[in-house]
């Protein structure tokens, strides 16, 4: 792989790439080990991007070093919530989202608002992402989608 100045190691070239190609408004999901990569992509437009043995918490840094969020949005992030039955079994916020909250915050300098998507309805929005990167990350509910948004022309 050929080296550029001030891109992350970790953001692989066919990522690089669809950072690049996706424009305002345009979703990019970082998915989970556990999630069907290969079966929503085949459903929907998406592009399937590995990165596999990395995690997400690692690459979402890296990502919001290059792309910007959505502003023209309520929220311009979505994790998948938790089903009914990790509900009802007690199942708390998983860890991991504090994670992504962190990250985001720090990246954008304010608090980025996020909101959920039920399992399902998260997959069907998966399926109209600009990408969808295939992951190492094993955390429970580690899946998140990023709304991608404008850099304004310099003054």
């Amino acid at each position: 792989m050929g080296r550029l100045k001030g891109i992350p190691d970790i953001i692989s070239p066919d990522l690089l790439h669809a950072l690049s190609s996706m424009g305002h408004g345009d979703l990019l999901v970082l998915a989970d080990a556990n999630f069907p990569v290969s079966s929503v992509c085949a459903a929907g437009r998406a592009k399937e991007i590995r990165a596999d043995g990395h995690t997400i918490p690692d690459l979402l840094t890296a990502v919001c070093k290059l792309v910007p969020l959505d502003t023209y949005v309520y929220a311009p992030v979505i994790l998948m919530d938790l089903v009914n039955m990790d509900k009802n079994q007690g199942m708390e916020k998983p860890p991991v989202w504090e994670v992504y909250q962190s990250i985001l915050d720090h990246s954008e300098g304010t608090p980025v608002k996020t909101r959920f998507l039920e399992r399902m309805e998260f997959y069907e929005e998966a399926k109209s992402a600009y990408a969808v990167v295939a992951t190492g990350e094993t955390a429970l509910y580690g899946n998140i989608i990023i709304k991608k948004g404008i850099i304004p022309p310099e003054a």
